[in-house]
């Protein structure tokens, strides 16, 4: 007799996190009141986009979309945001450092400070400013140590701050949004997936990305253990001798704490194939301001980072 095959069998790995997070999403919006999409034009919130095209769409969208710009992004990844906003028909709203530090409250203790830890500020900002109670973001639990340790529904008090030793359970994926005025939650859809789980939806849902993370050339020097691209804000140092190397980026920030990798990977199916193969995590090889210490992450997640 030939058994039934059920529904769950049926489903592929990437049907099932694609599932899952289309169900957070839908948590979010039907729990909370004021919810916002974090959307920097990277390779994650491109996957978030598209997952929150299948839970809404033929209708709007039920939150804009907001990006703090550093004022230090890639100008190629900032043209790619635009542009895709626009296609979809979506309200997007930037909120700059620049402005923060203008207000005075973000300072710099040199002009050439690498910007990516004060997005906290600019973003809590924001949140304060159109009173936002939920913020969706494309963190996952494989990039770093302190993202592992966060629930998909995670919460903020009314400093946003974040406390690792006190969160809520989410037995059963049953997740709880509610908050006080002034205290606001992070939710993660794509928390479950890992690096290779996004190449291959890329790939699946065929989503068009910045040409960064494609192989390209570019003139690099090599700082310590990293790869450092040349630009007006990273500078050749003394004694440095720059080359230009075919590299992509695999995560992509601020530009004075994102380096590349050598990499001639020049279409989806080739980085899935040397995804496949590292044993290095994005940040830990690409994000120079994870690397300051083990903790630098977690210190940032706790004063409002993403």
């Amino acid at each position: 007799m030939k058994e039934k095959t059920t529904a769950s069998q049926q489903l592929s790995h990437l049907d099932l996190l694609e599932s899952e997070a289309i169900h957070i999403f839908r948590e979010v919006a039907g729990q909370c009141r004021n919810p916002v999409l974090l959307f920097s034009g990277g390779k994650d919130s491109v996957c978030l986009l598209r997952l929150a095209e299948k839970a809404f769409r033929p209708s709007r969208f039920p939150f804009p979309l907001l990006h703090i710009d550093t004022g230090h992004n890639y100008q190629e990844v900032l043209d790619f945001r635009d542009r895709r906003a626009a296609e979809l028909g979506e309200r997007l709203i930037v909120r700059s450092l620049e402005d923060s530090i203008r207000r005075g409250s973000i300072r710099l203790r040199s002009p050439d400070e690498s910007r990516n830890r004060h997005q906290s500020v600019t973003l809590l900002e924001a949140i304060q400013e159109f009173g936002f109670d939920a913020c969706i973001g494309g963190a996952r639990r494989d990039e770093e140590k302190a993202r592992a340790k966060e629930r998909i529904f995670s919460f903020r008090d009314e400093f946003g701050q974040w406390d690792p030793k006190n969160q809520r359970p989410e037995i059963w994926n049953i997740f709880n949004a509610m908050s006080l005025p002034g205290e606001h939650i992070r939710a993660f859809p794509i928390s479950n997936w890992t690096e290779l789980d996004v190449w291959q939806y890329i790939r699946r849902e065929k989503l068009e990305l910045p040409s960064i993370y494609f192989s390209h050339l570019r003139t690099v020097v090599i700082r310590g253990k990293s790869m450092i691209p040349v630009t007006s804000l990273t500078p050749i140092k003394p004694g440095e001798e720059p080359c230009e190397m075919h590299v992509r980026f695999r995560t992509v920030g601020d530009i004075s704490c994102t380096a590349p990798v050598k990499s001639k990977a020049n279409t989806v199916e080739k980085i899935i194939a040397e995804t496949a193969i590292s044993r290095i995590t994005e940040r830990g090889e690409t994000r120079l301001d994870d690397q300051t210490s083990d903790t630098a992450m977690e210190q940032r997640k706790k004063e409002g980072y993403f």
